[in-house]
């Protein structure tokens, strides 16, 4: 089982990976509320150059199902951008959310959009790592909140190479079970290319995204370890930096 991490990029992540013992990190390649053009990492050779396995995680402005052109149309070249910037690290993904629309808007048009994204982008020659959907917690106009639209989404996007990223906090408080939870994503995806193992400070279908360390929320840990088990993938904490290292070790032991 490879166990990870998200880290700060503006530090020194290989040797944050080597202290909490992880064979994945996860990072930002730009400022994460940002739209700017990543810049070359600094120790792009030493990340590359290490046993470490690497995810990226794509800016949380951006939303590609959008329909308002000012925020769709800098969200597709923002992908385009952070996923090269992730083949420049050897990077394994790219992780973008599913996004969402405003009141109103039709879940068919979000979703064609998802499609544009991956068809136009074929033209140019593809993107430079696999997109990793990622389920996202709650909000009206989710686009990948709840099993039923992530099912409506794949149909658009499954024969253009996507991935998924199961996020064990959002799919929590977005009202779906996780017992049970990998056997029914891989029904509709047929993959699980990563796992966001998260506890959830709020209840279930609380629609709130607020990450608890494993054994400090609202989700039985054990039940947080079978999600890692079943998946197979490799698994990325985001949980609380307080309580990482401890993370790292209770998944370890629940795992052996």
């Amino acid at each position: 089982m490879r166990i990870g991490a998200h880290v700060r990029s503006d530090t020194h992540p290989v040797e944050t990976a080597e202290k909490l013992g992880v064979d994945v990190i996860q990072m930002f390649v730009q400022d994460p509320q940002s739209f700017d053009k990543p810049q070359p990492h600094p120790q792009t050779e030493a990340l590359k150059a290490s046993p470490l396995e690497i995810v990226v995680h794509s800016a949380y402005r951006i939303n590609v199902a959008s329909l308002n052109n000012r925020l769709r149309m800098p969200s597709r070249n923002a992908v385009a951008l952070q996923a090269q910037a992730a083949a420049d690290l050897g990077a394994f993904g790219l992780v973008v959310h599913g996004g969402h629309l405003r009141e109103g808007e039709a879940l068919d048009e979000g979703i064609a959009n998802w499609r544009k994204l991956f068809t136009r982008q074929a033209e140019k020659g593809g993107f430079g790592v696999p997109i990793l959907i990622e389920n996202t917690a709650g909000g009206e106009g989710a686009i990948a909140r709840q099993l039923e639209a992530i099912d409506r989404l794949w149909d658009a996007v499954g024969d253009q190479g996507a991935g998924f990223c199961l996020d064990t906090c959002h799919a929590w408080a977005g009202g779906e079970d996780l017992l049970g939870i990998v056997e029914r994503v891989m029904a509709i995806t047929g993959r699980i290319d990563l796992v966001h193992l998260n506890n959830s400070r709020d209840e279930f279908d609380s629609a709130r995204d607020r990450h608890a360390n494993l054994q400090d929320g609202t989700i039985d840990p054990d039940l947080l370890a079978d999600v890692a088990r079943a998946a197979g993938a490799p698994i990325i904490l985001e949980t609380p930096a307080d309580g990482l290292a401890d993370d790292v070790a209770y998944l370890k032991e629940a795992l052996c």
